[in-house]
């Protein structure tokens, strides 16, 4: 039996949202907070009811790029989730080193991955268009294209408004908020619509703390594969493309396995697919730390799962699968994280899916080391029963042994070589990498490059990683 592992639009944007808040830095009701001012802005200038629900769709979307590139921010700022907040609340220090050149290729990344994601979820063209140039600025001073004037969708300035003040009220109060908002007139935003928000402001914040009215668009109400929400997690480290994915197809035959009913076995597949949402909260610089970690990168990653469990609270259609997710850490001993539970407070599905995320892990590369083959990750999970289960580590190990997914019709998009490269750049592997292991020239793998990209229709690696899982290419 094929389990069914869609959401709907709305709740797959939700999920998106709360991504892109912990990505970004910020609290994980900020996008929500900001849709909902962007569309009392758009409505305020006689936006049609559908250019209301596109600017509120815009503004939960603006971050959902923002691990595609989150590598890059790490490099420029050393924190990739401190340093955007410090960004976006206007607080770098006057000597940071973010410039029109080395920030211009990671707008180019947000946006063309944003776009791709709207794209997936079958949103409108409009709200596509806004997130492809959600970062262009009236003035032609924006990224990653230099749009002007009227050539950057209005829904832009109902998004960057919008945004803004949530952020600037709330980091330096509603008088400063407005006044650097005022300064940007022209510049960043129309001065028409920077005084309309100004005479609106006060009340349009206070009518936040009120619960937001239900999205009754039919569009929302269509059903969309949750695996896209794994995968825009997943883009923030690249090698952990695919990841969720594997976790989910294991985890729901090893299930079956252990003879759980069919609503387990689609809470289990779909708590795989959304297990990692709380990882984009810490900064990759901690991921990809060499050596021993610290006590205190050691106290972010125990709140990753603290994280999954709170999009429970704010996606209430996922919270039975929030919950399950939020105990892949736990083990039986209790070292784990991040509730310290032991064995008499872990059941049969938290123990699957422990098993079959440690399974999966192994099984694939990291910075730190190469990946196991899987006689040999079996074996090494198999000699872990004081914080695995015995009998999870059967059922996974057993399923892992069973006949493989069925093969998608890919001959006819991508070559077999392509997809060999296309594998090893979204892995993270520059070209002179990726030519090294394969035994062939850098140039010829920038050629496969560029024929992938000229296929995929992209023109980045993050975007062509995300076609890929989609189209199960990789």
């Amino acid at each position: 039996m094929q389990i069914d592992n869609t959401v709907t639009v709305e709740d797959a944007v939700q999920a998106l949202a709360l991504v892109g808040d912990l990505s970004m830095g910020q609290p994980t009701d900020g996008s929500i907070r900001a849709a909902r001012l962007a569309a009392r802005l758009a409505h305020a200038d006689g936006a049609t009811p559908a250019g209301c629900c596109h600017a509120r769709l815009v503004a939960l979307l603006r971050w959902s790029g923002c691990t595609a590139n989150a590598s890059g921010f790490a490099t420029l700022l050393g924190d990739d989730v401190g340093g955007r907040d410090a960004m976006l609340t206007h607080t770098l220090p006057a000597d940071n080193p973010l410039t029109v050149q080395s920030v211009t290729p990671l707008a180019r990344i947000h946006c063309e991955v944003s776009g791709d994601i709207a794209g997936l979820l079958g949103l409108p063209a409009e709200v596509e268009a806004g997130l492809r140039h959600v970062w262009e600025h009236y003035d032609g001073n924006g990224l990653p294209e230099r749009l002007r004037g009227s050539a950057i969708p209005t829904v832009v300035f109902y998004t960057s408004l919008a945004g803004d003040l949530e952020i600037l009220a709330r980091t330096h109060g509603l008088d400063e908020a407005l006044r650097m908002i005022a300064r940007m007139a022209d510049r960043k935003y129309p001065a028409p619509l920077v005084r309309l928000l100004a005479d609106h402001a006060p009340a349009w914040l206070d009518e936040l703390e009120s619960p937001a009215p239900a999205a009754i668009d039919p569009l929302l109400a269509r059903h969309v594969p949750l695996a896209i929400v794994a995968d825009m997690m997943e883009l923030k480290l690249p090698w952990l493309a695919g990841y969720s994915r594997r976790v989910a197809e294991l985890v729901e035959a090893a299930a079956v396995r252990a003879d759980l009913s069919s609503a387990q076995q689609q809470c289990l597949g779909r708590a795989a697919l959304i297990h990692g949402m709380g990882r984009a909260a810490v900064p990759n610089t901690v991921w990809e730390r060499e050596g021993r970690l610290s006590a205190a990168d050691w106290e972010k990653i125990r709140l990753v799962p603290y994280w999954t469990a709170r999009a429970g609270v704010q996606i209430p259609t996922l919270r039975l699968e929030a919950a399950l997710a939020s105990h892949v850490y736990e083990r039986l001993d209790g070292s784990g994280y991040f509730r310290n539970l032991d064995a008499d407070a872990l059941g049969l599905p938290q123990r699957l899916l422990a098993a079959a995320c440690a399974y999966v892990a192994l099984c694939m590369p990291r910075p730190w080391r190469p990946a196991y083959q899987p006689d040999e990750a079996a074996r090494v999970l198999a000699e872990q029963t004081q914080t695995f289960d015995a009998d999870a580590i059967r059922h996974v190990i057993a399923a892992a042994g069973g006949p493989a997914p069925a093969a998608t019709a890919r001959k006819s998009l991508l070559s077999e070589r392509e997809i060999e490269v296309l594998r090893r750049i979204s892995l993270g592997e520059s070209n002179k990498e990726a030519a090294r292991v394969m035994q062939i020239s850098p140039s010829t793998v920038r050629t496969h490059v560029e024929s992938i990209f000229r296929k995929l229709a992209c023109s980045t690696r993050a975007a062509a990683t995300l076609k890929a899982l989609t189209l199960g290419l990789i």
